[in-house]
């Protein structure tokens, strides 16, 4: 569903991503974080996992966002309860503070609760996310895999609080991500 600007700014779209969508979602994440290892972790995860909701942001045609969502359990006794993880979420340096990453953080967040995924972690910035009703992932007895994250650094967003009711344990992201915060 398109998203629009003010009459200052261009038309942002937001759609998922397409195979031709690929080198340049590559060069929004190096540019982004000024590094390749987030583009890499989406490289991997593509060819790795059929399970991905990846989406970008357009303006007049070009990739200049992006955002990925990928599988991320929590086991509870003999079940494992499944949601998603946000991140990586990139905007090319000269596209930044226009919204377009707040686009494509509401536009995810909505799919996936169209889909009853019953939650959504993140591991990021405390003063961003909870604008988009993330809140300390602790509050629901949900940690973070990583030892040394900050509680504040890592949220949920619960769509299903009856899929979340009685569950309680750390949430594993994919193994791509490994590589990325033992490097840091």
């Amino acid at each position: 569903m398109p998203a629009t600007g003010s009459p200052l700014e261009p038309e942002i779209t937001i759609r998922e991503e397409r195979l031709e969508d690929i080198p340049a979602i590559r060069f929004v994440n190096e540019q982004a974080f000024g590094q390749p290892q987030e583009a890499e972790i989406v490289d991997s995860l593509r060819q790795s996992c059929d399970a991905l909701l990846s989406l970008v942001a357009l303006d007049e045609g070009q990739v200049v966002g992006h955002i990925l969502f990928s599988p991320v359990t929590i086991p509870n006794g003999k079940d494992v309860v499944q949601g998603m993880g946000l991140g990586p979420l990139g905007v090319l340096p000269a596209f930044q503070r226009r919204g377009i990453g707040s686009k494509l953080v509401e536009t995810g967040l909505r799919i996936l609760g169209e889909h009853s995924i019953p939650f959504v972690v993140v591991l990021g910035h405390a003063e961003y996310y909870p604008r988009f009703g993330f809140e300390r992932a602790s509050l629901h007895g949900v940690l973070s895999q990583w030892q040394g994250v900050p509680d504040e650094a890592f949220m949920i967003v619960v769509n299903d609080a009856e899929a979340l009711h009685n569950v309680k344990g750390v949430a594993y992201f994919r193994p791509e991500f490994d590589a990325s915060v033992n490097n840091e």
